[in-house]
């Protein structure tokens, strides 16, 4: 059986930013989240980084989630597009998903984020974007 070798891995809190401004695909066990490659370097291998918080459980949790998703980046991991960062947010419903069904999510996700999209995020979650002078926010406004 001829296993696929590991890809290479994003380490650096900078690198982890500069894909969080992009693309991302949520499944039931992960976020998937995706970084177009640049100009400088399309021809190497895609880079993946994990990330499993604090709030997911104790560490022997954690690390679980994050072997799990390493092991299913190890079986999917053609269907990555050369020279893009990904990351992967661990979530606790990986530990309970059966393996196999968390291999074809991370493909899904994949094929998600290989559409195009409008383009990066414009505003942070939460804040609402800017509204034009005399624009009612809501219709309680407008009865005034």
């Amino acid at each position: 059986m001829d296993q696929m070798k590991t890809m290479d891995r994003l380490k650096k809190r900078a690198e982890f930013l500069a894909v969080a401004g992009g693309a991302r695909a949520s499944r039931r066990g992960f976020v998937l989240q995706k970084r177009d490659p640049g100009t400088e370097s399309p021809d190497r291998a895609a880079r993946i980084g994990y990330t499993v918080t604090k709030k997911m459980g104790n560490s022997p949790e954690r690390n679980r989630i994050r072997r799990r998703l390493r092991e299913a980046i190890r079986a999917t991991g053609e269907h990555a597009v050369a020279g893009t960062d990904y990351v992967l947010i661990g979530r606790r419903a990986a530990l309970s998903q059966p393996f196999d069904l968390l291999v074809s999510d991370l493909i899904s996700g994949f094929d998600a984020l290989k559409r195009p999209t409008s383009g990066p995020r414009q505003h942070e979650r939460g804040k609402e974007p800017a509204r034009q002078p005399g624009q009612a926010t809501s219709p309680e406004r407008r009865e005034r």
